[in-house]
């Protein structure tokens, strides 16, 4: 644990999609036959990249929505690893499209709703890709709102960006338990004034930046009992 954990006024708990609830591995796993000893790289390559277009992006000023960086990330990272397969590509981004949820990710959903418990998602990715996923689990009923940054036209972790949760959910930033497994999205939010909880997935260490996470979990299992029972009105 981080911080003073002190979540007791919690009215919301907003999500991170990408490594959080969704597993962004999986489109790699299920070619992962096709593409040989490759894969793990692909994945790693694509993942980073991914990330920090969105970041170039936003200091260039130059946004492109979520499908287009990762297709371009994507391109990158086949390049890289020396994979020139076009029908590869289109499966590998139509996969994207059908995220597997994590199995911790529905449980806990339940759990929140079931303490009337505001939820969303706040993502990078596009309303299409978003949507995409939540159906393709079945987790509509389970979500409040799902907000992707192309309504604001820049990425994580500008301000502006977790701004669109507090004006969703009309909630003070203090009262918002955000939810990532970015340890720089966790820091995003915390600047911002969020009660960040890093989901620390892979066990990695801590980001050595000044704003941190009230709290580092290792799955969203253990993050039911962080809130409290009802969140106060």
């Amino acid at each position: 644990m981080l911080g003073d954990n002190n979540l007791h006024d919690i009215r919301a708990c907003v999500f991170d999609a990408y490594g959080t609830l969704f597993d962004f591995n999986a489109p790699l796993a299920a070619r992962r036959a096709r593409i040989g000893p490759a894969a793990d790289r692909l994945s790693a390559v694509w993942r980073q990249k991914q990330i920090d277009y969105t970041w170039l992006r936003s200091l260039m000023g130059k946004y492109a929505d979520f499908w287009q960086v990762t297709g371009e990330a994507l391109d990158y990272a086949l390049a890289v690893c020396e994979v020139d397969d076009p029908a590869l590509r289109a499966e590998l981004m139509q996969l994207y499209l059908a995220l597997d949820a994590f199995p911790d990710t529905r449980p806990c959903l339940e759990a929140l709703k079931g303490r009337r418990m505001r939820t969303a998602v706040l993502s990078n990715g596009t309303a299409t890709m978003l949507t995409a996923a939540v159906n393709a689990n079945t987790l509509t009923p389970l979500l409040d709102r799902v907000l992707s940054v192309d309504a604001c036209g820049t990425f994580k972790p500008h301000p502006s960006v977790y701004q669109l949760a507090v004006d969703e959910l009309d909630a003070q930033p203090a009262q918002v338990c955000f939810v990532s497994a970015n340890g720089w999205d966790a820091a995003g939010a915390a600047a911002f004034g969020f009660r960040a909880v890093w989901i620390n997935r892979a066990g990695a260490p801590a980001e050595t930046l000044p704003f941190q996470p009230v709290a580092e979990i290792r799955g969203l299992d253990e993050l039911a009992e962080l809130l409290p029972s009802q969140p106060e009105e």
